[in-house]
């Protein structure tokens, strides 16, 4: 069966098909690699080889010798994450802005091949792409997901199969969740009891999350994640938060006494002292370490939730915090009880709140800073999908995949329009979460929603196409071996 030009998830800002024209891969496919695209070109090869057996060879020319050519390009006119997919009878070019756009350019290419594209062994069927013409390209420059592994831990391994799959969507940050009352999960090594007392065994929501990053480990995530186009974002949360840092370093609480490791699910207890100056201390040596071994330009520093911080000692806490994290040359994001205080330029207010009001996040906003779009009751992706969801929490509501896709960031928030913002990120908290699998059950398939909510024209949206789309997907994850919830919503071929 051949797809529709426009068939792919997010939905393409414009489709011209040909219908007259049908492009074949086949064992004379090379892949055409003019400088500057190589490593595209490389991971093409290397992603449609297990399904087609064929060799696909990456050679140094704009159009290689063979029975058909697909070719990589790149146009500086375009901008960096802009493509144009061009498909003919003889041939495929893929145009990119940079680099970025030639990947983007390849996952809408995957997606418009059958779903067997997507299995590790060959499969002996007809590998057809459909005529035409597509010129795409995102809405927001950031397109994010957050991954929570405080609550319960997820391996090296976890999160590489997790940035694979978002990349498949144009999903272009992701956001860890690093530190929370009941785990510590990355090294800092002017302060090893973190991970020492608060990443070890016994850690997590009823104990059963243990574990950390090394630098090393830490650095691998990063890498990994570049090479798929997506910038990890590191979150520190403080001043609440905090008690895992506490139970390692009673120096930290007001009275020097180390708080009993917690594995519950409560929040808003814990505070850091902003009085101390053990406090900024501590503060100064874990920024400058995750800054120095952090690449993108931004560093999380949480804010959300500190119901045991006075409102003066809050302000002062988070100016001092500001302050460190623009002195490392980073951009400060928090969540939006941040912008209680007078925020950089640079700041960026990440809005959770399930009211659409939220007079600090428009302040932000009319003050020149950007607001990341996170209302808990569209993108939290730990919220249950039904009331008989055996994972995920509802404290936000229920959340099922149309209620997911059925709003706009531009329209959730008064003083909020679409200039002040910097995109969308869809959270998932750990808290009821053990495996890879639980990860994946919860994301899928609302994810693919916020996703083309980010990158895809508004005019160009529209749910009864989303969800046949989206039901395309379902092959593919088995193929993959990805969990995902049947949703009813969605017409899942049998």
């Amino acid at each position: 069966m051949i797809r529709e030009l426009g068939d792919v998830i997010p939905v393409p800002a414009e489709v011209r098909p040909d219908t007259a024209v049908r492009f074949h891969f086949d064992a004379g496919t090379a892949i055409g690699a003019t400088p500057g695209t190589e490593q595209v070109a490389a991971y093409l090869a290397d992603i449609l080889r297990p399904a087609t057996g064929f060799d696909l060879p990456v050679t140094p020319a704009e159009t290689p010798e063979g029975s058909g050519a697909v070719a990589l390009r790149l146009d500086r006119s375009l901008a960096d994450e802009e493509y144009r997919l061009e498909i003919t009878d003889g041939g495929v070019t893929l145009t990119g802005g940079a680099s970025a756009g030639l990947f983007y350019a390849v996952q809408t290419l995957r997606q418009l091949l059958p779903a067997e594209i997507f299995a590790t062994t060959p499969h002996g069927i007809g590998w057809t792409l459909p005529g035409g013409t597509i010129v795409d390209r995102p809405r927001f420059a950031y397109r994010g997901a957050m991954l929570d592994v405080a609550r319960h831990f997820f391996t090296v391994d976890e999160v590489k199969s997790y940035l694979d799959t978002l990349a498949q969507f144009k999903i272009n940050h992701l956001h860890l969740h690093l530190t929370d009352d009941q785990g510590w999960r990355i090294e800092i090594e002017s302060w090893p009891k973190l991970t020492a007392i608060s990443g070890g065994d016994g850690t997590g929501v009823d104990g059963a999350g243990p574990g950390f990053y090394t630098r090393d480990d830490y650095t691998e995530i990063v890498a990994y994640a570049a090479n798929r186009y997506v910038v990890i974002v590191p979150e520190i949360d403080m001043p609440g938060h905090v008690n895992a840092a506490q139970v390692a370093y009673p120096e930290l609480t007001a009275d020097g006494v180390a708080p009993p490791q917690r594995t519950d699910t409560a929040v808003g207890y814990s505070s850091l002292v902003a009085g101390k100056p053990e406090t900024y201390a501590f503060v100064e040596d874990v920024l400058r370490e995750v800054a120095e071994l952090t690449p993108g330009p931004y560093l999380h520093i949480g804010g959300d939730e500190a119901q045991a911080t006075t409102a003066e000692d809050y302000r002062t806490f988070i100016q001092r915090a500001l302050a460190v994290v623009t002195g490392l040359g980073k951009s400060p994001v928090g969540w939006h009880e941040m912008a209680a205080v007078d925020l950089p330029p640079s700041a960026v207010t990440q809005f959770w709140r399930i009211e659409a009001m939220d007079d600090g996040t428009a302040r932000a906003a009319a003050g020149g800073g950007k607001v990341l779009m996170s209302p808990a009751d569209r993108t939290y992706l730990d919220m249950k999908y039904t009331a008989e969801s055996p994972l995920g929490l509802d404290w936000a509501g229920l959340l099922d995949v149309e209620k997911a896709y059925g709003w706009d960031p531009a329209e959730r928030l008064p003083g909020v329009g679409e200039q002040a913002l910097l995109g969308v990120e869809a959270p998932l908290w750990s808290e009821t979460l053990r495996s890879l699998a639980d990860v994946q059950t919860m994301a899928f398939p609302r994810l693919p929603a916020i996703a083309e909510i980010g990158w895809s024209p508004r005019e160009s949206r529209n749910w009864e196409s989303f969800r046949h789309r989206l039901a395309a997907c379902g092959h593919r994850w088995r193929l993959q071996g990805v969990a995902f919830h049947r949703s009813p919503e969605v017409p899942w071929p049998a």
